[in-house]
Order: C-alpha cells, then structure tokens, then sequence
C-alpha cells in the first residue's frame, strides 16, 4: 500500500531525543512497497472494492509506508530499517569490482564507512508505483524511488538501463551462457528504472577470472548508491511453530510451511490466499514483493534459494524452464501493469531474443521479474533488446500473515 510518510529532520529528532529507542530502531520494520492503486488483468486501474476476487492485492492491504529523513548533509535515514543512504548517485557505470572500490572511499555526511548494499537492503528502498513510460506515450516516466528524498537520473541513451550494484554475488551457478572459465560471474542490482532484480555481469568470469579486453566481452556496468549502519531485518531468523507455519523474527512475519502444491495464475493466487484458513488464521493472504523478497536466500550454494531446514519445496528438480519455481506476489508490476511481480526462488529463465529456442539461468535465484496474470504464454512475449524472458503465467504461491 502507498504513501510516503513524509517526515521532517526537526520533527524526528525532536521526538529521537525524547525517545531514543526510537532513534536507533531497535526494532526495524520491513518498508511497503509503496504501491497505491489496484489494477485488473488488462492492467486497467480499479476501484478498491470493485470485486472481491481482487482482494489482496498489494494496494489494498496497509503496510509500514515508506518513511525517510532528509538529514541535509547528502544522507537519508530510512526510519523503517535504520540504514543511511547517499541522497544522490554517482552517474558514471562501472563493473562490480570497481564499484565496490569508490564506495569504500567515499566521505559523505562526516562518515567514511561507506558499503555497496546487500541485495535486500537495495530492495527496500523500491517504490512500486514506479513506471517507465515508452517516449511515444507522451507520459513522464516515474522511477521506482521516492524522488521527494533520493535523486535519480535516466539514462538519455537507454532510459530503461538504470540499475543499480548491490554487494549479493549469485553463487549458485553461472549465468547467460557462456563457457569460457567456467561462465559469467553474475552480481545483483535492481533497476529503478524499470522495477526488477536481475544478476549483471560483474567483469569476472565464473571461476573468479578477471574478463579482459581481449575476451571481446561488454561489460555494461551498473551506478552506485551506497549505504551505511546495519539492520536485523534480514537475518531470517526463523521458529518453526509446529503447525504447517514458520515465523521470521526478523520481519515479524509468519509464512506457510508448505508451498501451494500446485502452480496457478495470479487471479487463482488471491483466491487461495483469501480462502485458506491454514493453522486456524483467516488472514492469510499473498506477500508483496518485499516480503516475499525477503525469503529468498542469496548465500545458499544450490537451489532452491530457501532455507529448506525450514521451508517444504514440492520440486524435485530445477534443470529446465518448465520445472521453474516462480512465486507470485500480490504487486502489480508498473511497466507492465496486466503482469503481476514474481520471484524466482530457483533459475530465472530468458533466452537471447523472441526467435531463440535455448532459455538460460539468465537473472539467477533470487531474480523478481513479472508474468501475466492470466491467460496463455502464447498470447504474450516480454521480450526486450537484451532477452526475452520465459512466461509461465502458472506459478507458486507460499502465503503469508502477520505474526505480531
């Protein structure tokens, strides 16, 4: 759900100095997505309650709204998660490694403990009421950031390239498809641009080989904005609660142990959210993309990218695109807005273009990408100059409520 809580320096730290839990949040709270309208499966906008087989989705459900203070030095706290950010990004694009190396230099705000983000911590700062307009449209396009408080530039050449670097390697396997040294090195960024995690060349190759010019290899690059402090947010700390449900600790939150069992497109996905009554709790319903983010384990070394000590997974195998492992969210994706945002918890699947046959793990585990809400893969192709993703229309559901 939406709105951004606009809150002034002097009003936080007025009330910081007369409550300092409240000034070093000590208990951190996951950010909303920031989505604020309600969209039907041609990706017309719909009243709040004009049907109740569209409950759930992400705009109708009330989150923590997104909370940021200016602290007019070129910093900005979010007072969800506690993390301080650069106000503003550095526009030159450079490789993984080299990114990494201006971060750890920089002096912003009287500090020099300057870090890329993890891919989480990136991703809490997306507001999904973004959208990326074609230049035909005659529409201003909106970045999937709060412009009242960070600063976003396009790129003029290539308005949709505008991702950004996290620090998350995708250690699972290589990506795209290449066999030099093992394959590419893919890192994490999200793109505020266009409102998707993907994993980008890092200019390594898989086995840790620096890619040279003689490789004949682009290598794109990505910009930076960096972060500083820490969060428990992400530390998925997990309770098993014996009743087909888990809690994380860290994001207060309670999942279903079990994924549905069966693939489903969007429409079916808030039906069985809204229907199920899982351990005796009737407010079950479907994540929003941060939530369901916030599953996803990026340090494990094999798929699926869950915590499977935890988690059931009904898959046996993920070797090719039919055995994908998407997982729905109730977040309509902005660009596209008869899609709906999904999350790959095993490969992300593209191919080089339309007319290829041969998909790859081209985003990697833990890639959010969208899908259609409904109707049948061979009425659609999203496909840009890069790839052409994979369309399942059909994937999995893991539910989710509120522990607290």
């Amino acid at each position: 759900m939406s709105n951004v809580l606009k809150v002034s320096a002097v009003a936080v730290i007025t009330f910081s100095l007369l409550n300092p839990a409240y000034a070093q949040i000590e208990t951190p709270l996951l950010p909303d997505t920031g989505q604020s309208i309600q969209y039907d499966t041609k990706g017309e906008p719909m009243e709040m309650s004009e049907s109740s087989l569209y409950r759930g989705q992400d705009a109708s459900i009330s989150g923590n709204p997104l909370r940021y203070q200016d602290n007019d030095d070129g910093t900005i706290t979010d007072l969800n998660t506690g993390l301080m950010w650069q106000k503003s990004h550095d526009t030159e694009k450079r490789n993984l490694a080299d990114s990494k190396a201006v971060v750890e230099a920089m002096s912003l705000g009287g500090y020099d403990d300057w870090r890329l983000p993890t891919i989480k911590e990136l991703y809490s700062l997306a507001n999904f009421d973004g959208e990326l307009m074609k230049p035909e449209s005659g529409k201003e396009s909106s970045p999937y950031i709060v412009t009242d408080y960070f600063d976003f530039e396009y790129d003029k050449r290539v308005p949709f390239a505008g991702a950004f670097w996290s620090s998350t390697v995708y250690i699972k396997g290589d990506v795209q498809n290449f066999s030099e040294h093992g394959g590419l090195e893919g890192g994490f960024g999200f793109n505020f641009a266009d409102g998707h995690i993907k994993s980008y060349e890092t200019g390594r190759f898989f086995d840790g080989t620096l890619i040279q010019e003689e490789d004949n290899m682009f290598v794109p690059g990505n910009y930076v904005r960096a972060v500083r402090s820490t969060t428990t947010l992400y530390d998925m700390e997990y309770v098993d609660n014996q009743d087909q449900t888990v809690t994380d600790k860290s994001t207060g939150l309670m999942w279903a142990k079990n994924d549905s069992g069966e693939r489903m497109d969007w429409v079916e996905a808030l039906e069985y959210a809204n229907n199920s009554t899982l351990a005796n709790y009737d407010d079950w319903r479907l994540p929003n993309a941060k939530e369901l983010q916030s599953l996803v384990d990026y340090e494990k070394t094999e798929l699926p990218a869950i915590n499977t000590e935890y988690f059931e997974v009904t898959p046996a195998k993920f070797i090719t695109q039919e055995d994908s492992y998407y997982f729905w969210t109730s977040t309509t994706q902005g660009d596209f807005k008869h899609t709906a945002v999904y999350v790959a918890f095993g490969q992300a699947w593209s191919k080089k273009n339309s007319d290829a046959k041969e998909y790859f793990d081209w985003h990697g585990a833990g890639a959010q990408r969208s899908d259609p809400k409904a109707g049948d893969p061979s009425d659609y192709e999203l496909a840009s100059e890069m790839a052409s993703d994979y369309i399942s229309i059909e994937n999995w559901v893991r539910l989710v409520r509120d522990a607290k």
